[in-house]
């Protein structure tokens, strides 16, 4: 089979390697079987799509919807490359997955409004699936309501008319969309169990994302919930377009 592409840009080697760690465990895949480019270490190389099954964006330092000014060189570089591809993965209706940064790759690069007004602390949260997301085969197998981990600064406040929506939580109304036929962001992480979690509380306790002190207290709440059903994603998406 062709492989998948992880477009990661977490700076922290710990980070990202987890993150890869947790795509391939959950993805059902060999590291032959998922590449994986550090966006925020180097710049994007040319790609050719016809040697890949599909493209995974990983979580993200960065925010979107930050003023111009105040966003690193690094930074403007990776948002100037993503939205490159995209114009090229929209335009082939590539098989693409963006988790969390994927809203506001996707969903900026599509006429989404992304600003902090549904922004959410890390927590596990319940995500409720749409009519329309009860019928995508992304999401087959999958309950009407489950729960999976997410923490965001921004979200999509107002969706374009082309998009689909496919997932919701009460604190933010856009979890999951997709673009055209095979193109998806969900804002919650598919990707993260609780250990994972834990992970990158422990990682990220000095980064300005919570508090330092509360970071004990975010790893013991963590660790209450089992979330499975988010990684049912990951499977249907390498399952559904490994070629």
């Amino acid at each position: 089979m062709l492989p998948f592409l992880l477009l990661a840009s977490r700076a922290e080697d710990a980070a990202a390697d987890d993150e890869y760690a947790a795509y391939l465990r959950y993805g059902g895949l060999e590291e032959r079987e998922l590449r994986r480019i550090r966006l925020e270490a180097a710049p994007l190389p040319e790609l050719d799509l016809s040697r890949y099954s599909g493209v995974i964006v990983g979580g993200s330092p960065f925010t979107s919807s930050d003023p111009e000014e105040g966003k690193s060189p690094v930074q403007h570089r990776v948002e100037r490359e993503l939205s490159g591809l995209l114009d090229e993965l929209v335009a082939r209706d590539f098989p693409f997955l963006g988790a969390c940064y994927g809203v506001g790759t996707l969903g900026r690069h599509q006429g989404a409004v992304i600003d902090r007004t549904f922004g959410e602390p890390l927590a596990a949260v319940e995500i409720s699936l749409t009519g329309a997301g009860l019928q995508d085969p992304l999401l087959q197998g999958m309950p009407p309501a489950f729960t999976a981990f997410a923490g965001h600064k921004e979200a999509c406040s107002t969706l374009p008319g082309h998009a689909v929506l496919l997932a919701r939580s009460a604190a933010c109304p856009v979890q999951m969309f997709r673009i055209r036929n095979n193109l998806y962001a969900t804002q919650f992480h598919p990707e993260l169990d609780a250990e994972g979690l834990v992970t990158r509380i422990d990682i990220y306790r000095h980064a300005g994302y919570f508090p330092p002190e509360s970071a004990e207290e975010l790893m013991a709440d963590a660790r209450k919930f089992t979330v499975t059903e988010p990684m049912n994603i990951l499977r249907n998406f390498v399952a559904r377009y490994a070629a």
